[in-house]
């Protein structure tokens, strides 16, 4: 079966979780949002599905995967399934459960990271609201960014199996979802990564072991990884890292 992967195609954001996972695993599937028009892809076939009379059941927005008859929205609703289904969650209850939390917590995380350049509001341009995106990075970088690298690297610490990886001996998609986190911080925020990420080396080092796992690298190296860029959630704005 290949799935049908719907998300923007200029941009990683909300949805390069996703794509790191299927292309870890060595899915079969199709970027809807990159093919072309020509073979009903492309940004008119997301747009359709959204469209008020669609008879499938209707995601409120992209990430959005279809496996067969199955529509799943959110990222993480969408990686707890292919975590189910291509092994890159833990098989018991109790670590699927936990794994699906880590990647909530991601979510979070994530959203806060995007409210650094759109505090006040997302239909307004990042320069309409830079006075307020200079306070909020501030207090993202001094307490919230530290906060959720902490956390993650107390569970790195905590994983039982002593491996560099989050829960268990092998990567979940927790690991590509914090070595995306990793990544983009390290491009919105070169300055302060450059001063904070050193009391957090256990994720660092998580970073770089998902980066060097074979499939990724090769992901990585090619052109169906969309480069950061400032229509994003990573954004780098020189005045947000001083």
């Amino acid at each position: 079966m290949a799935y049908e992967f719907y998300y923007w195609p200029w941009i990683q954001g909300r949805g390069e979780v996703v794509r790191l996972a299927l292309e870890y695993v060595g899915a079969d599937y199709v970027d809807i949002g990159r093919g072309s028009e020509e073979d009903r892809q492309g940004v008119a076939a997301i747009r359709a599905f959204l469209e008020s009379d669609a008879a499938q059941p209707q995601p409120y927005a992209p990430p959005f995967l279809k496996a067969g008859e199955l529509v799943i929205a959110h990222a993480a609703n969408i990686l707890m399934y292919l975590g189910d289904h291509h092994a890159l969650a833990p098989s018991d209850e109790a670590g699927r459960l936990y794994a699906h939390q880590l990647q909530l917590t991601v979510t979070d995380f994530v959203k806060e990271i995007h409210d650094t350049h759109h505090p006040i509001a997302n239909a307004l341009y990042f320069e309409d609201q830079i006075d307020e995106a200079k306070q909020k990075s501030v207090h993202f970088l001094e307490i919230r960014a530290p906060k959720y690298l902490g956390y993650f690297e107390r569970v790195i610490a905590g994983n039982s199996e002593g491996s560099d990886y989050a829960i268990g001996s092998a990567p979940t998609h927790v690991d590509l979802s914090i070595f995306q986190l990793i990544a983009g911080l390290r491009y919105a925020f070169p300055k302060a990564m450059a001063r904070i990420e050193p009391d957090f080396p256990l994720a660092s080092r998580l970073h770089d072991t998902v980066a060097a796992l074979p499939r990724i690298a090769e992901y990585l190296a090619s052109d169906r990884r969309i480069p950061f860029n400032e229509k994003g959630v990573f954004r780098r704005y020189p005045e947000l890292d001083p």
